[in-house]
C-alpha cells in the first residue's frame, strides 16, 4: 500500500536535476494500426531504463487525459537523457526510426517533449497528505514547515 504522509511535505535536492516530459496524442482515433506501435513503444522504453542502471533515469509516471498520454521521467542529467535518446541500442531510437517510417508527419498521431533543468534553490513544490509524488519521489522529502513553509521562502531556501 502507498505510504500517505499526512500534513505538508517539499522536496529538496542539492544537484540538479532533469523533468523530460513526454507524450502522445491520439489525432486520428481510428487509425489504430498506427498509433498502436506508438502506444506500445513507450512501456518498453521503461522497462528498458529500470532494468538498467546506470542510464541516469530516476523514475516516470503516467497520466491520461482524453486524446493525450503523458509520461513525466526523472533524470540525473541533460546528459545522460540525451546518451539514451541517441544510443542505437536502446529501445528508443528504433521506436524513434520507426516513427518516422511509418507516421513521420501525416497527423496521425502526435507526439512531443519538454525538458527542464530543476537546479537547486530554483524551485519550489508541496505536498499535502500526498504519498512521495513528482519531485518528491525522486529528491529529499522534508517537512514544509519553518523555514520551507511558505512558496516564497522554498524558493529561496537551498
Amino acid at each position: 500500500m502507498t505510504e500517505i504522509f499526512p500534513g505538508r511535505y517539499t522536496a529538496r535536492t542539492e544537484a540538479p536535476l532533469v523533468l523530460f516530459l513526454v507524450g502522445m496524442r491520439f489525432n486520428k482515433l481510428w487509425a489504430v494500426h498506427e498509433w498502436g506501435p506508438v502506444l506500445l513503444a513507450m512501456p518498453r522504453m521503461l522497462a528498458e531504463l529500470r532494468r538498467t542502471p546506470g542510464t541516469g533515469f530516476l523514475s516516470a509516471r503516467t497520466f491520461v487525459s482524453g486524446r493525450i498520454i503523458l509520461v513525466e521521467q526523472f533524470w540525473e542529467s541533460f546528459e545522460k537523457l540525451l546518451a539514451y535518446a541517441h544510443d542505437r541500442d536502446s529501445a528508443h531510437f528504433p521506436a524513434w526510426v520507426a516513427f518516422n517510417r511509418a507516421v513521420g508527419q501525416d497527423g496521425t498521431v502526435g507526439i512531443w517533449h519538454e525538458t527542464y533543468l530543476i537546479e537547486p534553490g530554483k524551485f519550489e513544490c508541496v505536498y499535502s497528505n500526498m504519498p512521495r509524488f513528482g519531485l518528491a519521489a525522486v529528491a529529499s522529502h522534508r517537512p514544509a514547515e519553518g523555514p520551507l513553509s511558505s512558496a516564497a521562502d522554498r524558493m529561496r531556501s537551498l
